[in-house]
């Protein structure tokens, strides 16, 4: 802890004990209450006190315009993506109602937008051309044992003809050989045609290679009875002659055991002037919570998520290319848990935090490291503290970019696991031998922390919830400014809302920062009574902008190339300290793999301010960008949009 963060602690500890010894000859607790909430907010409206601290606002949407928000995406217009889906609500999802909304920070509007799919579960990223790519979503909720009513699972399609394909429709029946049980597939499935094969030494033709599918299949009729303990092969009714011969499925058993949820391959641009969003070529692999990252040459990488059978993906890491609007795998499989933190470096390679939202086996592709894509080769990073608790953590890009250095905050045991880590973990990526090591500690362990990239360099870190869901009212009100430089928090005002799970926060253009949603589990201590989901809009406002006036900044180029300089117009030049290009945010499950700082060099002169954008076209990744001006106070000017081809 810095000395100005405990200086400030003390004088909190101070007014708090006058507070109480002023109040104590006071008749009767209500005016005891009334005394120190009437007290609390004179304080923390005062000038001096939001310069130190900053300062919370709620807002609240009219009733209609409310809704379960699970992802958020700041659109280069200033206004903000909200999407929900269903919104984790299995009722949402049987209605097929499935919510977007926009909002206008400035001006206050909100408006509905036409959702396409079930978007609840999905991934995102920014594109070069200022869209928004969003792929994946819900194609049906997880069913939990003793709610699962017919015996289902997994069946194996093959097709042993070499010469088609074979296509079987939804509702296809499948009847096992030796238990005689029937299961009727949910949807269609394309089984590609069998490969013939020769030895390698004589070139001898050895047989076929079946075309393998994958399909979920569920009993006919509910109850115990219609489980099945062992594998067996299923014939495919309805077939005749050749295609009844070639075609057959394998199922291991078949039960009423625990159904998780199932993804889909849809994918969508979000166009940011008309509104609306753009059907685009759906993934090879339909997945539930994708990762999507953007590479180096402007593609984008998806990883991970659950299939459209419930499992997790096996390695099967494919990439979208904005120019032909279509998906192709990758050469090599790389297995990651669901949801993993990856982001793009200096040198084109994938570094992954270890930070994860779960949903698989603990101890499949959680470890730290920097992977090559083309090459596949992964190499870990080790040191990082508190290893089995990363679920929930978040993972953040420490400013300025150029440095690489990244910080892992807080996290969680796997599933509900109770234990929570109150550390943060940094690695220098640019280091000989990078190796995390502790950086400072937050009070509790902390799972679900959000944390954002401000103008000035520092990092915002707020929220969370010490045990799963903020299971047993743990959410945790409290928020600190880390200084890159200094490696150490400040206490700084306290959040007005918890969040938890299926939360995030946003910079916006102005310089403050919006926070969005919270999943409780429960809405008491005592977890008796069913969470409700925080459907409230928080904005904080840092100290900087009640320091003094933002500096100004205006004209300027829409577009700089790399290596090329822009000129703007300011009447605060002289006092200009620092210049940022913030990527904007894409934000769920607390980690936002879009946002990044670079700094830019600059010169000013007179009311002039010329800045250079990096050449390195790992750096800055194509796209647009906010950029920053701050001031010798530290106070940033609003946002001009700048695109970086």
């Amino acid at each position: 802890m810095n000395d100005r963060a405990g200086r400030r602690r003390a004088r909190r500890l101070v007014i708090g004990t006058a507070v109480v010894l002023a109040l104590a000859g006071m008749n009767g607790p209500w005016l005891y209450r009334f005394g120190t909430e009437k007290y609390h907010q004179y304080q923390i409206n005062k000038p001096e006190y939001k310069a130190e601290n900053g300062k919370w606002d709620i807002v609240e949407f009219p009733e209609e315009y409310r809704q379960n928000t699970i992802h958020a995406a700041l659109l280069r217009t200033g206004k903000v993506l909200l999407v929900a889906g269903s919104g984790n609500n299995q009722d949402n999802f049987d209605d097929k109602k499935f919510d977007t909304r926009i909002w206008d920070p400035v001006k206050g509007t909100i408006k509905k937008v036409p959702t396409p799919k079930d978007l609840f579960c999905t991934g995102h990223t920014q594109l070069a051309n200022g869209n928004l790519l969003i792929a994946g979503g819900t194609k049906r909720y997880e069913k939990l044992k003793g709610d699962v009513t017919k015996a289902g699972g997994l069946m194996i399609v093959h097709n042993e003809n070499p010469d088609k394909p074979i296509t079987l429709p939804a509702g296809t029946r499948f009847t096992g050989k030796e238990n005689g049980k029937t299961f009727v597939s949910k949807d269609p499935v394309t089984v590609e045609r069998a490969t013939k094969t020769f030895d390698k030494n004589t070139g001898k033709f050895t047989g076929n290679k079946p075309g393998l599918g994958r399909i979920y299949v569920e009993a006919q009729k509910s109850g115990a009875a219609h489980e099945t303990g062992t594998q067996d092969n299923y014939a495919v009714q309805g077939l005749s002659g050749a295609d009844a011969k070639n075609t057959y499925g394998i199922a291991q058993k078949l039960a009423l055991d625990k159904k998780d949820f199932q993804g889909i391959r849809d994918a969508f641009e979000f166009d940011p002037v008309a509104e609306k969003y753009i059907k685009v070529d759906p993934m090879k692999e339909a997945r539930w919570y994708p990762t999507l990252t953007t590479l180096s040459d402007g593609k984008i990488l998806s990883v991970s998520g659950l299939d459209d059978i419930g499992q997790l993906v096996p390695g099967k890491n494919e990439v979208f290319d904005p120019k032909t609007k279509k998906w192709t795998y990758t050469d090599k499989v790389r297995q990651f848990p669901t949801y993993p933190a990856l982001f793009l470096m200096q040198n084109g390679k994938i570094f992954y935090s270890g930070s994860n939202a779960g949903y698989g086996p603990d101890d499949v592709g959680r470890e730290p490291g920097v992977w090559d894509v083309e090459s596949n080769k992964f190499t870990k990073v080790p040191g990082l503290s508190d290893p089995k608790l990363l679920e929930t953590s978040g993972t953040v890009l420490l400013p300025p970019a150029q440095d690489e250095k990244y910080m892992v905050i807080g996290g969680g045991g796997v599933g509900e696991s109770k234990r929570s880590s109150e550390k943060t973990r940094i690695v220098d990526l640019k280091a000989d031998d990078p190796k995390f090591e502790d950086g400072p500690s937050l009070e509790k362990g902390t799972r679900y922390a959000q944390a954002s990239i401000l103008p000035d360099d520092s990092v915002l870190v707020s929220g969370g919830s010490q045990d799963y869901r903020g299971r047993g009212d743990s959410n945790i009100l409290q928020a600190r400014l880390y200084d890159p430089s200094g490696n150490g928090f400040e206490r700084v005002a306290d959040p007005l809302v918890g969040r938890n799970y299926h939360s995030g926060s946003i910079l916006l253009p102005d310089g403050r920062v919006m926070f969005f949603g919270s999943d409780s589990l429960y809405g008491d201590k005592g977890n008796t009574k069913p969470g409700t989901f925080e459907q409230r809009i928080e904005i904080y406002t840092p100290p900087y902008l009640y320091r003094g006036a933002q500096p100004s900044l205006s004209g300027g180029p829409e577009t700089i190339a790399r290596g090329a300089s822009g000129t703007f117009t300011s009447q605060h030049a002289s006092s200009i300290k620092k210049v940022r290009l913030i990527r904007p945010s894409a934000a769920t499950h607390v980690t936002d793999v879009d946002q990044r700082s670079i700094a830019l060099d600059f010169k000013a002169s007179g009311n002039k301010i010329t800045v250079t954008v990096p050449k390195n076209k790992n750096l800055v990744q194509s796209g647009w960008y906010m950029l920053f001006v701050d001031d010798d106070q530290g106070t940033p000017s609003k946002a001009q949009w700048v695109r970086v081809p």
